[in-house]
């Protein structure tokens, strides 16, 4: 049942909720939005960032849609007003409505939380971490070619290290747990050790490989990787890649090909009178001195690949499919440094996710121009990827990229494309005029420096009508 408040503070009556049915979102002209300012810097990041917002909604609809925004309270201002990091008003106020952004939150010292923004993904289910990278001309980059790097990386939010499974060393817990993977499971640990595990599974691998699969398709992408240390732990990051791959072939089977299968395909295409034994030669090499049992796995990958698809996508049909393949975590760190325009959409767990999307948005200006959102399948919460630098808090000079583009998200992921595209060409023109924050003007020759409250209106003053479609 709606709430007349939420933290004591009415909730407006000049908007309308966003509703939710048959999994899908409907989004009123009025749309209620929740919004917590943040911590530090994001209060100067906040205040930019909704100038930006309303103009662009206003400049694209001319006043026949506008967002009524909603403040809710978590962090430091929620521990001060009431007593509570978390209040669950916050956490029911967005459930409430739907959809939510929010800048930089600081971490609780001293137990309780470990961390607001784990917190609420874990309470709102908010499984999906997506973090699009991409390059703005004229942002200082330390790599030759940024312009290469245009990522959409949708990372696991909610298994892997981020279930905070763990012990301390030396604590009976750690020690209960050592004596069982000693003496029940055979595994010899150093009774010295701090415990951690790092569950993933099938089901939250899924829905993680689902959602990217159906980005990329619905954004007529190419190409989704699988990124994985499954070579050494098999039974968890393996398990990862073997799962995505057989959410691919279970629910998209006539929109994607995988690597594998295009080389099978493109074998055959190519000379379509080669064995099974000789097409699988060519697809892993040295099967010739492999075990048996290995051999015939891989003659009836051929063979079971031939039967399936070979109707559907060969014939070089396969090549308008959207290709899923996998790479190793280590291997695609360098990868993308030396060829990132190989990569469109990567698919992680959670961990290598996370040093990838930072190692990914250090080549485009860093995590100030990186954007993020958590969402799951009923709710969706923008944020700013970045820390709250305090010592900067009430300056008016950080860069409030990483919110204002956390924002176009949301407004895209509304349907609301119209206003995404405006801010997002309106930030591309004032960096081309040199005229940017402290952390890109030290690093540009020639460039204006301009206080976070300037740099929005720079964008404001740089927003051109954009057509809008029905």
């Amino acid at each position: 049942m709606s709430k007349a408040s939420y933290n004591n503070i009415p909730v407006p009556t000049n908007g309308q909720r966003i509703e939710f049915k048959n999994g899908k979102f409907t989004i009123p002209d009025r749309p209620i939005i929740p919004f917590i300012e943040g911590d530090g810097t994001g209060r100067d990041i906040w205040k930019a960032s909704v100038r930006v917002f309303d103009a662009a909604v206003a400049k694209a609809y001319g006043g026949k849609r506008e967002v009524v925004w909603y403040e809710v309270f978590a962090g430091e201002k929620a521990m001060t007003n009431f007593k509570e990091w978390l209040p669950n008003d916050t956490v029911e106020a967005i459930k409430e409505f739907r959809i939510a952004i929010k800048g930089p939150l600081t971490t609780p010292v001293g137990g309780g939380i470990r961390s607001l923004n784990v917190a609420l993904r874990q309470l709102l289910t908010l499984y999906a971490c997506v973090r699009p990278v991409r390059y703005f001309e004229g942002v200082p980059s330390p790599v030759k070619h940024p312009e290469r790097m245009n990522i959409m990386i949708f990372r696991e939010n909610m298994e892997d290290i981020y279930r905070g499974i763990e012990w301390q060393e030396g604590t009976p817990e750690a020690k209960k747990v050592i004596e069982f993977l000693d003496k029940e499971m055979g595994k010899k640990i150093p009774l010295d050790s701090g415990i951690g595990i790092k569950p993933i599974s099938i089901g939250g691998t899924k829905r993680l490989v689902r959602r990217a699969i159906k980005w990329a398709l619905e954004n007529k992408k190419q190409r989704l990787t699988l990124v994985h240390k499954g070579n050494i732990m098999k039974f968890t990051e393996g398990a990862f890649r073997d799962w995505g791959y057989e959410l691919a072939k279970e629910e998209f089977r006539q929109q994607i090909v995988t690597e594998r299968e295009s080389w099978i395909l493109d074998n055959l295409d190519k000379n379509p009178n080669l064995s099974i034994e000789q097409n699988a030669c060519m697809i892993e090499p040295g099967l010739e001195y492999g075990a048996p049992d290995f051999q015939k796995a891989v003659y009836k990958e051929v063979q079971d690949c031939i039967s399936a698809i070979s109707a559907t996508h060969g014939k070089g049909q396969w090549k308008k499919k959207l290709l899923i393949n996998d790479r190793i975590a280590d291997s695609i760190f360098q990868q993308v440094v030396t060829r990132a325009d190989e990569y469109q959409v990567l698919a992680t767990p959670n961990l290598n996710g996370d040093y990838l999307s930072d190692a990914c948005a250090a080549q485009i200006g860093g995590l100030g121009m990186g954007p993020g959102a958590n969402i799951g399948d009923e709710y969706a919460c923008f944020e700013a990827t970045h820390g709250t630098a305090p010592k900067y808090a009430d300056r008016d000079v950080i860069n409030p990229s990483s919110v204002i583009l956390s924002g176009c998200m949301m407004f895209e992921y509304m349907g609301w494309k119209e206003v995404s595209t405006m801010i997002e060409e309106a930030i591309a023109r004032t960096i081309q005029q040199k005229r940017v924050t402290y952390d890109l003007e030290r690093l540009m020759q020639g460039a204006t420096k301009l206080k976070c409250s300037e740099y929005g209106s720079a964008i404001i003053e740089n927003m051109q009508p954009v057509a809008v479609h029905a």
